[in-house]
């Protein structure tokens, strides 16, 4: 094999390194920051207008944990349960989507979209505030025991806490507009309770591509050290 072959081979191999994507905070979390100009409300409470940090929970086992900050992230408002939301076209900047609520009450936050994901995140509101959300707006919301409303204000940024885990495992059915409640896998068929999301940063492509490249340059060192012997 020639100089100028085995050089084109390395030069593919570091080619093919440089475009491995790199992992980054922002994508994992989907930290978003959001201005209401007006309160809006949330699973058990109200958000008076101003700034807020929309992230996930730092948990690989559940990535339907939303968390709600203030602007400096050194106090949570709330922890979240939520499931996948899906959105024909995704959006290239970041999204909230609302439901109506009573005249002179502040809209309720029904989802939030990462920018460049086709899925974003429906809250799980309590069982009477989504009863109220679903006849208002004639669609089926996602509801969780009313028991558990303390559990997602008293939820600090420790996901491991007995609040969250309570949240986590939590008994999760649909409200309908007519006032049935059904198992939320058949209200939501489209959007299945699945921890698993196509959207969600995996390792197991990367490492195959690693090991790969990997085989590739070792391969290439190989056939370099024999036409240099030669």
């Amino acid at each position: 094999m020639t100089n100028l072959t085995t050089k084109m081979m390395f030069a593919g191999v570091l080619a093919a390194i440089a475009c491995v994507p790199s992992i980054r905070a922002d994508a994992w979390d989907q930290k978003t920051v959001f201005t209401f100009g007006a309160p809006v409300a949330v699973p058990g409470q109200v958000l008076p207008a101003g700034t807020y940090v929309f992230k996930l929970a730092n948990s690989s086992a559940n990535r339907h944990i939303v968390q709600v900050f203030n602007k400096e992230e050194n106090h949570v408002f709330g922890t979240f349960l939520a499931i996948p939301d899906h959105r024909l076209r995704p959006s290239d900047k970041p999204l909230i989507k609302f439901q109506e609520r009573p005249a002179g009450e502040p809209q309720a936050i029904k989802a939030w979209y990462y920018p460049g994901r086709s899925y974003g995140h429906e809250l799980v509101y309590p069982k009477p505030q989504a009863a109220q959300l679903a006849e208002l707006n004639n669609t089926a919301v996602p509801a969780m025991p009313a028991e558990l409303t303390p559990d997602t204000v008293k939820a600090d940024a420790d996901i491991r806490g007995p609040e969250v885990t309570a949240l986590v495992v939590a008994p999760l059915m649909a409200e309908e507009p007519a006032g049935q409640e059904v198992p939320v896998e058949t209200a939501f068929a489209e959007s299945p309770t699945s921890q698993e999301l196509p959207e969600t940063a995996s390792t197991v492509p990367l490492i195959g591509l690693m090991g790969l490249l990997s085989f590739a340059a070792a391969f290439g060192l190989r056939v370099a050290a024999s036409a240099k012997s030669n």
